[in-house]
């Protein structure tokens, strides 16, 4: 159970961050850059003992040289020729910033590096704020790769790709070519090409413009709509983006676009074909399709459209195995689910059934009550005034129930009824959802549920039944109500027939209704041990969330075993505010409590066009599968903040690279015209182990590591089993971890970070060579299985240093891949071995003495020995996994940036890969079940 922290948040410190770069001077061309670096800034450089000197930074008016001052040295010395420049680094990646001293003085993002000189020295900066770092960035970079043989052409003197789209827009405006339009026309042109854009933004930028050339009250003239679309319709950070990539910093090619999608995006098997397509598909002016150019406006586009999207789409379809048991799976809930807002205030409407359907629910509550002339009603106690009739439910449940997934409908009935009105409902169930409705009693001689994909189509039901085998034509049961401690608040109830904080009172059940209740019967929770012994696999308890809370923390394990995951907290309600935005974001994590975690952003001050927050946020992932991704939106107000829009994706649906990340409303529904664009970078993705902390190294010798290990039954037999596993326990953890420490020291020398992929790390050595002035040459070897890197002629330092540190990666990669086989196949020989014990490992420990909590301590330490041999298994899958992908990533990268060796006889679309390189496969073993829906 997860809470929703808006209540704390309401009580934390305001966190307002100032720029000492106004808010309305916009970077979105180059000369603006430039412009800005001539003036200079106060930025601090760090010194490589760790130490940090104020110091005026300013580009000269030839763009030649960077200089610096005050400075002891002479001032010929304190500058720095721009043509000497290798690279640009942005953010803590160089030994200098990724030292302990230095580390948590100053965010990332106001960080960078410049690497100059033969041997790859580094003039380490700090500046006040990220939009400083990136206008600094983005300037260096045009200069270094495009500068330096037209140095005084910073702006084409021909009129560029995008100005002749937008003079075109104009001219089809001004059909009698008078040369101006009216501020009305020139409004309305800008807000159709941006439909999110605010018209009296538009119309105030255009009277600055004006008032600025002494034409106030005047027609809009070509020059004045072309700089003011521009100034409006550049997005900055798409901007730096495209400066970034672009080979000409004007547009993206087709060889730019191609490195952007497949080394940023992560796109496999990217060609110039694709490209093309893309160009064709969002790039507006006629110029540009035709000669194959994305513009600004194009890449802007294509960013914000569905290809961009940070769900990955493989997602939209079920992707996961439904073979395995129901208990085994997390199910999409809705808890009051006929409610259009809060438990509260909130009113009873069919179309929030419709609404949760079609969000992929497939858990409703449906509480029923008496209603007038014998018709059963639903509604929840607040909502008493807007009742809903079952049959309606019915109706509705049954039209929408498999629209959204095919996999069954679990409908959670919570009856008030009485006897009579109850052989009502189960008419209306029979006759309503007919075929639809599962009827077939459980198998006594299972031991597990079916598994959704035997279920399809079918809606079970959920609630009270009577004992098995009874005849009567009504009984009594007990009724424990989820959530009655809420309940009896709102409606002034006493404290009597509590018992574990449920409601707990006597209701007559008939038995039509009880005989529709088949594979998920509520039972009365008594405790943990009863539960274990005498559960079925169809029955079902409840908890409230006080109760949850409050087994978690004094009950952890038990808890844990018994009943997993996962509610997402509501936001708060939005209310009515003026045109004044000042938007801050909190980013959250939610899974298991290891993994609960969230961070903000600074509150951006009047702006809520545009706001750029230039924040990196990274948090530790431990168990993937259950975690989920949350962005919520709010605006920072004195009173309360408000709440804006939310997302919320699970883990596992991340795509990485540039996305856009569309928000919601209160009831999920999409904003028009509204999203949040996000860079996500995930390190070991699938391959377990712990994200690294950036800027610190955290690679441990074997001596340093900690070895996952099993845990002592003391049942002899059985632990004589698991301690034979110990060996190849430790063995796939130093596999693993061998692997891992290598490729951060290769990523670490290329000056990337752990997250980055290997196409970004070949990329980089690839601008090295380019940008360098001594002819130096690296290939990459691609005739074998394991691609070798190979220097021709003398190189740097560093870069001798990133070869040795590219072998090692190589051979410890290939370690694994050809290791990996054998020791998986300890690790699950050992699993199968461990769960032949299972049927009977009750019967041994009582046999051996072991009662009470030594035996419940003994079957505890089984199942978590199983646990960790199944994951540690799992855990070296994934990692062979990576290290082939890695292999191949180099072969692509390889041929993508030159760098592959003449001769080479493989083509991208079919690496050589090496003859261990199979997939391992995961044993179909039958675990446990906790005999209750997850």
């Amino acid at each position: 159970f997860l809470q929703d922290g808006s209540k704390q948040r309401q009580a934390r410190k305001k966190t307002v961050s100032f720029s000492s770069m106004p808010s309305d001077r916009k970077m979105n061309s180059t000369a603006a850059c430039m412009a800005f670096m001539m003036e200079g800034c106060e930025m601090k450089k760090v010194r490589s003992n760790s130490r940090m000197y104020n110091r005026y930074f300013l580009l000269d008016p030839d763009m030649r040289w960077l200089r610096w001052e005050p400075s002891k040295k002479d001032s010929e010395k304190a500058k720095l020729e721009i043509k000497s420049i290798k690279e640009v680094r942005l953010g803590k990646k160089t030994p200098v910033l990724r030292s302990n001293g230095l580390s948590d003085q100053f965010p990332d993002e106001c960080a960078f590096s410049i690497i100059y000189g033969d041997n790859y020295e580094s003039l380490d900066l700090v500046a006040s704020t990220a939009d400083v770092v990136s206008t600094w960035v983005m300037g260096l970079r045009y200069l270094v790769s495009y500068g330096r043989h037209m140095v005084g052409v910073v702006e084409p003197s021909q009129p560029s790709v995008r100005t002749s789209w937008i003079g075109s827009m104009f001219e089809l405006a001004d059909p009698e070519r008078k040369g101006h339009i009216d501020l009305f026309r020139a409004t309305q042109i800008i807000k159709g090409l941006n439909p999110g854009m605010r018209e009296s933004r538009i119309e105030l930028k255009f009277k600055e413009l004006q008032k600025a050339k002494d034409c106030y009250g005047e027609g809009i003239d070509l020059d004045i709509f072309v700089e003011a679309y521009c100034e409006l319709c550049t997005r900055p950070e798409i901007f730096f983006l495209l400066v970034q990539f672009s080979s000409n910093k004007v547009y993206l090619d087709s060889k730019d676009l191609m490195l952007f999608v497949e080394v940023e995006q992560g796109v496999e098997g990217v060609t110039e074909e694709m490209c093309r397509e893309i160009v064709c598909k969002y790039e507006p002016s006629t110029e540009g399709r035709d000669n194959g150019y994305l513009s600004i406006d194009g890449f802007t586009h294509y960013l914000l459209s569905s290809e961009c999207h940070i769900f990955d789409p493989q997602h939209k379809h079920v992707c996961q195995d439904m073979t395995q048991p129901l208990s085994h799976y997390y199910i999409n809930s809705s808890h009051n689910a006929s409610l259009l807002e809060d438990h509260y205030w909130g009113s009873s409407d069919l179309s929030s059934y419709v609404r949760a359907l079609r969000m992929g629910c497939r858990s409703l509550e449906v509480v029923v009550w008496d209603g007038v002339d014998c018709e059963p009603v639903v509604y929840v106690r607040s909502s008493v005034a807007s009742q809903l009739a079952f049959c309606k439910v019915l109706d509705v449940i049954n039209q929408y129930a498999f629209e959204s997934s095919e996999y069954p409908l679990i409908l959670c009935l919570v009856t008030h009824c009485s006897v009579p009105q109850q052989r009502v409902m189960a008419q209306h169930l029979k006759k309503i959802l007919g075929d639809k409705l599962h009827i077939e009693p459980p198998n006594m001689e299972d031991h597990y549920l079916p598994s959704p994909e035997k279920l399809k189509g079918k809606i079970l039901i959920k609630g009270k039944s009577l004992p098995s085998g009874s005849q009567d034509s009504e009984g009594e049961v007990t009724d424990e109500e989820e959530g009655f401690e809420m309940s009896r608040r709102m409606m002034g109830g006493d404290d009597k027939d509590q018992l574990n904080g449920i409601g707990c009172k006597r209701l007559r059940l008939c038995k039509e209704l009880s005989d529709l209740v088949t594979l998920c019967k509520s039972v009365q929770f008594h405790d943990f041990e009863t539960s274990k012994r005498e559960q079925k696999h169809w029955e079902i308890c409840s908890f409230n969330e006080v109760d949850a809370n409050r087994f978690a923390n004094e009950f952890p394990e038990d808890f844990v075993s018994y009943n997993n995951g996962q509610n997402l907290p509501k936001p708060r309600g939005s209310a009515a505010k003026g045109d004044v935005v000042e938007p801050y974001i909190y980013v959250e994590i939610h899974g298991i409590p290891a993994d609960c975690a969230e961070q903000r952003t600074k509150t951006v001050s009047q702006n809520g066009d545009n706001p750029i927050f230039d924040e990196s946020f990274e948090f530790q992932i431990n168990l993937p599968e259950l975690a989920a991704l949350r962005f919520v939106v709010l605006d920072d107000d004195y009173i309360g903040d408000e709440f804006i829009g939310q997302y919320t994706i699970p883990f596992e649906c991340l795509l990485p690279g540039y996305r856009h990340v569309p928000l919601q409303s209160l009831t999920g529904e999409f904003l028009p015209n509204t999203t949040l664009f996000v860079h996500v970078a995930i390190t070991n993705r699938r391959g377990g182990g712990k994200a690294h902390k950036r800027g610190l190294s955290v690679r441990k010798g074997r001596k340093a590591r900690e070895y996952t290990s099993t845990k002592t039954t003391g049942i002899r037999v059985v632990d004589e089993l698991f301690r034979a596993s110990t060996q190849p326990l430790r063995e796939a953890t130093d596999l693993r971890e061998n692997v891992q420490n290598a490729m951060v020291s290769f990523k670490e020398l290329c000056g990337l970070t752990p997250a980055a992929n290997m196409k970004q790390c070949i990329l980089t050595v690839s601008s090295w060579l380019m940008n360098s002035e001594r002819a130096q040459r690296v290939t990459v070897d691609l005739s074998g299985a394991y691609p070798c890197m190979e220097a021709h002629g003398p190189v740097p330092e560093l870069l001798r240093k990133v070869l040795t540190a590219y072998d090692t990666m190589i051979q410890t990669s290939r370690t694994l891949i050809e290791s990996a086989d054998g020791v998986y196949s300890k690790l699950t020989q050992a699993q199968r071995a461990g769960l032949d014990f299972h049927e009977d490992l009750h019967r041994i420990g009582a046999r051996e003495g072991l009662k009470g909590r030594k035996l419940q301590k003994a079957m505890e330490s089984y199942a978590w020995n199983i646990t960790v041999l199944k994951g540690q298994a799992d855990l070296l899958k994934h990692a062979k996994g990576e290290a082939v992908d890695t292999l191949r990533q180099i072969h692509c990268a390889a041929h993508s940036c030159g760098l592959a060796k003449n001769g080479a006889s493989t083509s991208p679309a079919s690496p050589l890969m090496p003859p261990h390189a199979r997939p391992l496969h995961t044993i179909h073993e039958t675990e446990p079940d906790n005999t209750t829906l997850h």
